[in-house]
């Protein structure tokens, strides 16, 4: 319990390790129930791409997710994909641990654009290693205790995930289910993939060539997956 306090505290006093303590009063009233939503409000739907490898099939595939939901509404919805391939998620960070002098740490920045108000909705995608999501996608999701944290910056947002695997059904299913456990926790607001798929988020495979495009079901659950993230985040939005 002494270690789990004490964790906490230093979760507190450094925020993100860099974010501005200018967040913590836009995430709350972001997520607080007397703000008056305009039916005409633009919102931000964020795709995260959590594998090594650079605008590689899981960047593809997210990035499919992110046209579908501009797609429903072009004049009300912004995109945005955010690739972590190149940058630097310390995950450590997430047990109390201090940043290694001299180790970049590229998370707050990607914290401030997650908790902005605009932001509607967050689409996450990893590739499948061994039935799960990647050790990328785990540091991400890991130093997102920091936001639960700050007042629950991600309350109410809509979330959704994308699992790309080397073999059709080569733990894309678990992989979203460990990705969709770690966002429950966050108060977020979980959907599938829209009908007529309609499971539990994308299913993607990458058959050997880097080229998901051959993968019709696969493009169909994440076109649905955009879709439908989209389409709640209006509603809940217009309420």
């Amino acid at each position: 319990m002494a270690r789990w306090v004490s964790r906490r505290r230093f979760l507190q006093t450094t925020g993100w390790t860099a974010a501005g303590a200018g967040l913590v009063g836009s995430a709350a009233a972001g997520a607080g129930p007397s703000e008056t939503a305009q039916t005409d409000q633009k919102i931000k739907i964020i795709g995260i791409a959590c594998s090594p490898r650079k605008g590689k099939t899981t960047a593809q595939a997210v990035q499919v997710a992110l046209e579908a939901s501009k797609a429903v509404a072009p004049d009300r919805i912004e995109t945005e994909l955010i690739d972590l391939a190149e940058l630097e998620i310390p995950g450590y960070v997430a047990a109390g641990i201090p940043l290694k002098e001299g180790q970049r740490d590229d998370f707050p920045a990607i914290a401030e654009k997650l908790a902005d108000k605009q932001t509607a909705g967050i689409i996450v995608g990893s590739p499948v290693y061994f039935g799960n999501m990647s050790y990328l996608c785990k540091a991400f999701l890991d130093r997102c205790i920091a936001l639960r944290m700050r007042r629950f910056a991600l309350s109410g947002k809509v979330a959704g995930a994308v699992a790309v695997g080397g073999v059709r059904n080569g733990g894309q299913e678990m992989t979203l289910q460990a990705i969709a456990a770690a966002l429950s926790c966050q108060e977020m607001l979980l959907v599938g993939d829209g009908k007529p798929t309609a499971h539990w988020g994308a299913t993607v495979w990458n058959n050997g060539t880097d080229d998901i495009t051959q993968d019709e079901f696969g493009m169909a659950t994440s076109k649905n997956l955009g879709r439908r993230v989209a389409e709640v985040a209006l509603a809940c939005r217009a309420k």
